[in-house]
């Protein structure tokens, strides 16, 4: 078997925890063995808990220094960092072969000011130390794309990412009862992901204060700082059909009982949210940034729309409006995920960086 090191800095559980726990488990039938080093934080011993029943052993690393000894016996390392300081750390003291993984969202769709000052700040800290890399893997092609042309780096493979279309699909037969047990009794709204501030979770709250006869049910870490602002303006605006449930590990069930799911982001790599309501065969709303329109054609397999409330209302009316629409767009969006987005697609492009990395 073929040892493959993976580490991360994560401070919490976020869409690239999520990754390595979906598709590390499958390298093993590639042959790879897999481990993963995190933090010792409280905040990730569930999290290693869900790694290891998966069959992907974990080990706690108390600081850097002691996570870059526990590498020594691998063939290949892999860094998966939120902090520039943990790549220069790293890939400064790590033998070859090593990569590193990127999930970052690269690109914010803020106002143009904001935009190139993001661009800077990235190339001075993230990039100046991804240089130190073997090779960088990213999520999307669109994303090797932006690393070589606006961010100045080289050998960036792209592994386009993937869902267990198995797990996230369409249950219609437990559709009703697990509205029931949820509550849903409307058209029902997914809004799933982190409330940071480029997910604009501000517009889907706005969006619900414009459409009160839709439910709309906020999934993620509601008690962060967007979260909780979020959470001030449901209430004051009395806004009686807003939920939210916080952290979730039933996502599937949720997103089998939901009718659609909206995601006014100003900034992804490859979204797994997207990817797992598609595969749940749900329209998505989201907005037409380069990452999400290479995952949905408009008015094909989901509907890309400019990130104001009004035109967002707008659109979910006509989705609960026109039952034969939303099921167009969910059927044909599944059937997107189906023939390119599986995680059997991942993991085998996956297998074949790491083959290549190594071999190199």
């Amino acid at each position: 078997m073929i040892e493959v090191t993976f580490v991360t800095d994560a401070p919490r559980i976020a869409g690239s925890e999520i990754w390595l726990l979906t598709h590390l488990p499958r390298l093993r039938q590639q042959g790879f063995s897999p481990r993963v080093l995190l933090p010792n934080t409280k905040i990730l011993n569930e999290y290693a808990q869900h790694l290891e029943y998966s069959g992907v052993p974990v080990h706690r690393f108390p600081n850097l220094a002691e996570a870059a000894l526990q590498t020594t016996n691998a063939h290949l390392r892999v860094i998966q960092a939120w902090s520039p300081a943990t790549y220069n750390f790293l890939l400064t003291r790590l033998p070859s072969p090593k990569a590193a993984l990127i999930h970052d969202q690269l690109e914010y769709h803020y106002p143009a000011g904001v935009r190139g000052l993001y661009r800077l700040v990235y190339r001075l800290t993230k990039s100046r130390a991804l240089m130190r890399s073997d090779a960088l893997i990213t999520v999307s092609r669109w994303g090797a794309r932006f690393m070589e042309q606006y961010l100045g780096l080289s050998k960036v493979l792209s592994v386009c990412n993937g869902v267990d279309a198995e797990r996230f699909k369409p249950n219609p037969q437990q559709r009703e009862a697990l509205r029931q047990g949820y509550g849903f009794r409307h058209f029902t709204v997914l809004v799933p992901g982190r409330m940071a501030l480029e997910k604009n979770a501000l517009a889907s709250i706005r969006t619900a204060r414009l459409a009160p006869e839709l439910e709309f049910v906020f999934v993620g870490d509601d008690d962060s700082s967007i979260g909780m602002t979020v959470k001030w303006l449901a209430r004051y605006w009395r806004l009686n059909n807003v939920r939210f449930l916080g952290k979730r590990w039933d996502m599937p069930q949720l997103y089998q009982a939901a009718d659609a799911v909206l995601q006014p982001t100003l900034a992804e790599n490859q979204s797994l949210v997207t990817l797992e309501a598609m595969a749940s065969a749900l329209p998505v709303v989201t907005t037409p940034i380069p990452s999400q329109a290479e995952l949905i054609t408009h008015e094909h397999d989901g509907l890309l729309v400019p990130a104001h409330p009004e035109a967002l209302a707008e659109v979910l009316r006509k989705l609960a409006h026109s039952s034969a629409l939303t099921a167009r767009l969910g059927a044909a969006a599944r059937t997107r995920i189906l023939n390119n987005h599986t995680l059997e697609h991942s993991t085998d492009a996956l297998a074949q960086v790491l083959a290549r990395l190594i071999q190199n």
